[in-house]
């Protein structure tokens, strides 16, 4: 009896441990999550974060890092574990791609995917659900009066009109240049600025037309209206989850991280945007709402 007492109580420590040692193998392992300095990046990483730490994990967000390529290569070198990307920077950022004639946003995902994997070993967990594209925007009471929905239908003004844009769009080869050759015209005169003072421009008549972003809610603001890009001359940036394939084989991991496939879409994400932006709440504390009211995590 005292044998099989004995066996018993070796076997429940066993257990014990072993369960214990599970637990800490997912609490201990710290996974870091970097982001680009803006509003959305900001929420998503928190997002992610809170996502991983419902599971059990250990997260740091490093906010701001950088753009595309600084986040890329950090990711690259093992600094971060996981990073929010757009398709479109990966599409001629990253992997440089020539440019399509028509900027199908199928072609460019399936692309972006196949390239990542097969040439820089980085893996696409998850496809969030929502674009971050440009977007061709028009003060609404001139888009009524002229009776224009469509960036095509912009031709018969379009020498005369100056655009507002970031820094980037003028000389980038997803911006600009195939926007033109997609449409066949151009601009009277390009005015390149922060994205953040886009808005204020066409608000006070310094341009007559801007590339904001899909997101951004600040357009409804200003009373613009977004254009549809009926020749497809805006390359889609669809929101995605990328790791390193290596990091990609914890699958406890990938399956945390694939609860966020298809949850996001634009108008969620521009409402969170509108949140951090005009309403100064936390970006965690956004995020935190947002995957509660999706059941993601508990309250």
């Amino acid at each position: 009896m005292k044998n099989k007492l004995f066996f018993s109580s070796v076997v429940i420590f066993v257990l014990i441990v072993a369960s214990a040692g599970c637990i800490g193998q997912g609490s201990e392992k710290k996974i870091v999550i970097g982001t680009m300095p803006y509003n959305e990046e900001y929420i998503l990483g928190h997002m992610i974060s809170l996502l991983l730490e419902d599971s059990g994990y250990k997260t740091e967000v490093k906010e701001g890092l950088g753009g595309t390529l600084i986040n890329y290569e950090a990711l690259k070198k093992d600094q971060i574990n996981v990073f929010v990307g757009y398709t479109g920077a990966f599409y001629n950022t990253v992997l440089k791609l020539p440019a399509l004639d028509n900027w199908d946003p199928n072609v460019v995902y399936s692309e972006v995917e196949k390239g990542l994997r097969e040439q820089e070993g980085i893996t696409v967990v998850a496809k969030l659900g929502f674009k971050n594209n440009y977007a061709i925007s028009v003060p609404r009471s001139w888009a009524e009066e002229k009776n224009i929905t469509k960036v095509s239908e912009l031709e018969p003004y379009i020498s005369s009109m100056v655009l507002g844009t970031d820094i980037e769009y003028p000389t980038a080869p997803d911006g600009l240049p195939t926007f033109e050759k997609a449409y066949g015209f151009k601009f009277k005169e390009v005015k390149p600025m922060e994205p953040t003072l886009v808005y204020e421009a066409i608000n006070n008549n310094l341009v007559d037309v801007i590339t904001g972003y899909t997101t951004d809610k600040r357009g409804e603001l200003f009373d613009l209206v977004v254009l549809e890009d009926d020749k497809g001359g805006l390359l889609p940036y669809d929101a995605i989850i990328i790791t390193t394939s290596s990091f990609a084989k914890d699958e406890a991991i990938v399956n945390v991280l694939k609860k966020l496939e298809g949850r996001i879409d634009d108008k969620a994400m521009a409402d969170m945007n509108y949140q951090y932006d005009i309403e100064k709440k936390e970006s965690r504390d956004i995020a935190r709402a947002f995957l509660i009211s999706q059941g993601l995590i508990k309250n």
